[in-house]
């Protein structure tokens, strides 16, 4: 057998009696009988070598064990012997026949096997890690640490040895990824059911719903979602092919949770906060490896830790702001209490640099110490506790003109962006990721296409922001990204949407202001309904399960702006946009209604605008928002008049669409001049002010001060065209029509269409005189037309 530190070696299955054969002068063994216990149940064997024997007593007996054990497991080709710890325990699996019991394993110590019956195993159900045993291939030994007195278990006999120490992938480490010696088998249920993502174990009393388990001898991650008696649901969010009935599960006591702490930032993670770049650089292969476990952030970096004005002594509460961190040149690290903490600091780091496994902190209440890093755990599923909800009242930048000036959000708020496939909704989101006004941003790829982020991870490192010091930094600096791309394992999308609402609440208690995008929250809801239709649970409407709505409110109340927790005071905000992508642009689709019956913002995209290349293809007619009157405050600060000009912008557009159908009966030189005027004003709002090129320097990001002074322009033309229409009318003298508007002024109308092409790079200042000067020189042409023709 494989030699281990310990001088035990156990045999598992999985009911759990006991039994312990000692070596001594005679072989003795005890066998604890349960009532229940069924004959087609596996059961727990443990064999014991006593150490504190002699070594003349223990030498033939632990080598005639080892070599008895080795013979059975080696020839039996159903198998009925698994291989499950490595060195030390074996999983043994019900039989349906009559099981190879106690009492042939003691004849088998007392007659060992001989040599004709130790027949090599070519098992068809396959052996995880094992090339000896899927290929018939023996591999190369592993040696092993040896603990001190047990040299009593080295023999000159190396079959078994080579059979069990199999040397793994450099993912693992060198070693097998399996359950720990020191594991208790009441931590352990097994695999009773494999459908797909979902997986019924039992043997699982006393497991929680939403516990972390672990699944198979891969050490698969799953969530429990359903109990019922002994037996749990688990759905698994790695690959499950290769399970088998009566593999092992095994339970953490701890829900799926996520590491926060310095080193998010700048990072890409799968949707169970695996490092995605660390994951490849270990394997060495484009797949993530099953069952792979890797620390979501790297324990050995060191950062720059500054203590803030807390000394000895001094009581600390949750959420209180204690140190600053250097996490890169455009953003600083703020280390907070975890908010289930509090007491009188004892110990608190001097400035230096730091480790995420050194302690930084230590605290003392009731009499109990605690220590602490600057690395904490947070579970997905529960939102952050905050102090207060707070009204928001600041408005969410895009750099979108259609977003900003039509359908504004704000810090804090919800928004929807559904759309058909192929209408842009990808675009804005990356969009909002670059330009937005945001502290921080988190980008969910959840069951989207994988070139999207690739993309994604291509652009961002070479976008550059410009801080208010007039320094360019990477956008990347700001941003993490949480990839579950459509081609990995469905359940791993719930997981995704909240691994990254969490993270973007552990920034927005530093007081930040936080954009998470989730792209998109249609795939979260199929993997809903393909989870629900495993449970055979009743399904609503489309098949989807009936709580589809309450899943999505429950996502997206925990945005908004927040009063945080401890001090100092601060105020933080996480926005959520959600991607929807309802089949062929239905949006009386389940998933789209519930969303539109939850966010205040609606950005709906038509899939009409895209065909003529319209982008954004908002569609202005159908899309809301909600927030306008809770902005008001801002735009009477900004200018006063913007409000009333939107208003009238909004008219233009709406009465657009219903001269269209007067149009198409009959023709365009059948309209009032003032109709014309109101046509012409609508397609320059339309093509020069609503449409907006993203592969242009001047035209990817509009700052808010152009949106507004391009609208105002264009609403001026309006209504001086309007108005010198209707006084002409009532005098004497030549009638103006908006065909002689637009020959005698045909420069400024010029002007009119080419304000989008003006570059924000020449900053504020310069435009803004710019345009100043286009809204006399309109005011000036029209009163010159006016005294012409009279």
């Amino acid at each position: 057998m494989a030699r281990s530190s310990s001088p035990s070696l156990s045999l598992s299955r999985c009911r759990f009696a006991a039994v312990s054969l000692l070596p001594s002068s005679r072989s003795i063994f005890f066998r604890s009988q349960s009532s229940n216990r069924r004959s087609n149940l596996g059961e727990l064997i443990e064999i014991d070598v006593a150490a504190s024997q002699s070594q003349s007593q223990s030498d033939p007996l632990s080598q005639k064990l080892e070599d008895a054990v080795h013979r059975i497991m080696v020839r039996r080709a159903a198998p009925d012997w698994l291989p499950f710890l490595p060195g030390a325990s074996y999983w043994v699996p019900p039989r349906r026949s009559q099981s190879h019991g106690i009492a042939k394993l003691v004849e088998k110590l007392a007659n060992p096997v001989g040599d004709e019956e130790s027949v090599s195993v070519a098992s068809g159900r396959g052996w995880p890690c094992s090339d000896y045993f899927i290929k018939g291939v023996e591999p190369e030994s592993v040696e092993t640490e040896m603990a001190s007195g047990t040299a009593a278990f080295h023999s000159e006999d190396e079959e078994g040895f080579k059979l069990f120490n199999l040397k793994m992938p450099a993912f693992y480490g060198g070693k097998l990824t399996t359950f720990e010696d020191d594991e208790k088998e009441s931590e352990y249920g097994y695999v009773r059911k494999v459908s797909g993502p979902v997986v019924v174990a039992d043997g699982m009393a006393g497991a929680a719903m939403y516990e972390l388990v672990r699944v198979g001898n891969d050490n698969l991650i799953g969530e429990i979602i359903r109990l019922e008696g002994d037996s749990a649901t688990i759905q698994v969010y790695e690959e499950t092919a290769g399970l088998t009935v009566n593999d092992p599960v095994l339970r953490t006591h701890k829900p799926l949770s996520v590491e926060l702490g310095p080193g998010i930032l700048g990072n890409i993670f799968d949707g169970i906060q695996r490092p995605l770049k660390t994951i490849a650089k270990r394997s060495g292969d484009v797949y993530i490896p099953r069952g792979v476990s890797v620390p979501a952030l790297d324990k050995d970096c060191l950062w720059e830790f500054q203590p803030n004005d807390f000394v000895e002594g001094d009581t600390i509460t949750g959420g209180d702001l204690y140190a600053t961190v250097f996490e890169n040149t455009l953003m600083t690290h703020r280390v907070a209490l975890p908010p289930d903490a509090m007491g009188k600091i004892t110990y608190l780091a001097p400035a230096g640099q730091y480790s995420l496994k050194d302690t930084v902190l230590e605290l003392e209440f009731q009499g109990v110490k605690k220590s602490y890093t600057m690395l904490q755990s947070w579970p997905v599923r529960t939102p952050r506790p905050v102090a207060s909800k707070l009204a928001a009242d600041t408005p969410l930048l895009t750099g979108q003109r259609v977003l900003d000036a039509l359908f504004p959000s704000v810090l804090g708020g919800t928004c929807a962006i559904p759309g058909a496939f192929g209408c842009g909704k990808t675009v804005i989101s990356q969009a909002l990721s670059k330009y937005s006004n945001s502290d921080a941003v988190v980008y969910v790829g959840c069951g989207e296409r994988g070139n999207e982020m690739a993309e994604v991870l291509m652009d961002f490192p070479q976008l550059t922001m410009t801080l208010p010091d007039g320094r360019e930094e990477s956008v990347m600096k700001r941003t993490t990204l949480v990839a579950n791309t459509s081609n990995m394992p469905v359940a791993a999308r719930e997981a995704s949407i909240y691994t990254g609402i969490t993270i973007a609440e552990y920034f927005r208690d530093m007081g930040m202001n936080v954009s998470m995008m989730a792209d998109s929250t249609s795939r979260w809801a199929e993997a809903l309904r393909e989870i629900s239709g495993r449970l055979a649970e009743m399904p609503a409407d489309s098949g989807y399960p009936a709580y589809l709505a309450a899943r999505l409110a429950s996502f997206y109340e925990r945005a908004g702006k927040v009063k945080c927790l401890g001090g100092p005071e601060r105020d933080g905000s996480v926005t959520i946009v959600g991607a929807v992508s309802p089949p062929g642009g239905d949006f009386s689709d389940p998933v789209t209604s519930a969303t539109l019956s939850i966010v205040q913002v609606f950005w709906g995209l038509d899939k009409k605008l895209a065909q003529r290349k319209h982008f954004p293809s908002v569609n202005w007619l159908i899309s809301y928002s909600k927030y306008s009157t809770a902005l008001e405050s801002f735009y009477e600060k900004f200018d006063p008049d913007f409000i009333n000009i939107r208003t009238k912008a909004r008219e233009v557009l709406q009465r657009e669409d219903d001269l269209n159908e007067i149009v198409q009966l009959v023709g365009k030189d059948a309209l009032a001049e003032g109709d014309k005027i109101t046509l012409e004003t609508a397609k320059l709002l339309r093509e020069d002010y609503l449409a907006q090129n993203a592969f242009t320097p001047y035209d990817k990001f509009c700052p808010f001060y152009k949106s507004v002074w391009m609208m105002r322009n264009i609403i001026h033309f309006y209504n001086l065209a309007n108005q010198s229409v209707e006084r002409a009318a009532g005098m004497d003298g030549q009638k103006i029509t908006y065909t002689l508007i637009k020959h005698r002024l045909g420069d400024l109308f010029y002007r009119l269409v080419s304000q989008k092409f003006e570059d924000p790079a020449e900053g504020e200042a310069a435009l803004v005189a710019k345009f100043k000067k286009l809204y006399e020189d309109l005011t000036a042409g029209f009163r010159a037309l006016e005294d012409e023709t009279r």
